[in-house]
């Protein structure tokens, strides 16, 4: 049968999700405990890879395995073999037609972000950080540039392996409550690095060293040199794919009204 995870995790222990030689990755854990708990082999395939120290809210794996159990066994067996930091939120069987990957229909990204003189100890590693005040009307105009259908090379990291450049941003909303800013993405699919990428024009737009126009000069120019630096991954949570209703799996995790 084939079964879906919904996982969550911290990334600052690790180097990203995608399984390397060293196994220092999150996909490694998981692969690791679910063997342990399986007594077999178990290779699973993600909604989408996050890079180095950022963290995952639910990320989303199908496996493939002639065991059956309930679904509360498989959350509770795998994650007695998980690491603290990394964790089953839920369990389900689904068909076999169903992809974690290519049945996702858009996947989703939030950014936390902390302006304040002093740089963050409690929530290090955990959001990014500016201490010059931001403009939030400022970064509001200059993310409409943004929305829909566009080629976003200049967000795009060089070792990006995407087939396109070509991506559509859906939606992306700005708040903040006290300190803290929260940057949500949704888009039919991501580039290596393009909201850090983004995140970084944001900021500045919004410390004032660019107008709000600016933005869209840097996506016309299809040139990552036009763009800001890539920003921090402290703050970069994946929230999760979206998925058609007819796969019964959850939306969110509820981390996900934990974040600022």
């Amino acid at each position: 049968m084939r079964l879906a995870l919904g996982i969550s995790y911290n990334g600052q222990a690790y180097a990203g999700w995608q399984s390397q030689l060293a196994g220092n990755t999150v996909q490694d854990k998981l692969e690791l405990a679910l063997g342990q708990f399986t007594t077999q082999a178990v290779s699973t395939v993600c909604a989408g890879r996050t890079d180095a120290g950022v963290h995952g809210l639910m990320q989303v794996v199908h496996f493939d395995t002639p065991l059956e159990r309930e679904e509360f066994s498989w959350i509770r067996g795998t994650n007695r073999f998980l690491p603290p930091d990394i964790a089953v939120q839920w369990a389900r069987p689904v068909p076999d037609s169903f992809h974690a990957r290519g049945s996702a229909v858009a996947r989703r990204y939030a950014y936390v972000l902390l302006e304040s003189p002093v740089r963050p100890a409690v929530e290090a590693g955990r959001v990014g950080w500016v201490f010059r005040p931001l403009d939030g009307d400022a970064m509001r105009a200059s993310a409409q540039a943004l929305l829909g259908e566009h080629d976003f090379t200049s967000f795009r990291a060089s070792s990006c392996q995407s087939h396109t450049p070509v991506k559509t941003i859906n939606s992306i909303a700005i708040t903040r409550r006290g300190p803290y800013w929260r940057f949500e993405f949704e888009a039919n699919a991501f580039l290596h690095h393009m909201i850090r990428n983004v995140m970084g024009c944001l900021l500045v737009v919004g410390q004032g060293q660019q107008p709000p126009q600016w933005m869209a000069q840097v996506l016309l120019a299809r040139d990552r040199d036009a763009a800001a630096p890539t920003f921090s991954p402290d703050g970069l949570y994946f929230l999760g794919p979206v998925y058609d209703a007819r796969w019964g799996l959850p939306e969110r995790s509820p981390a996900y009204d934990w974040l600022p």
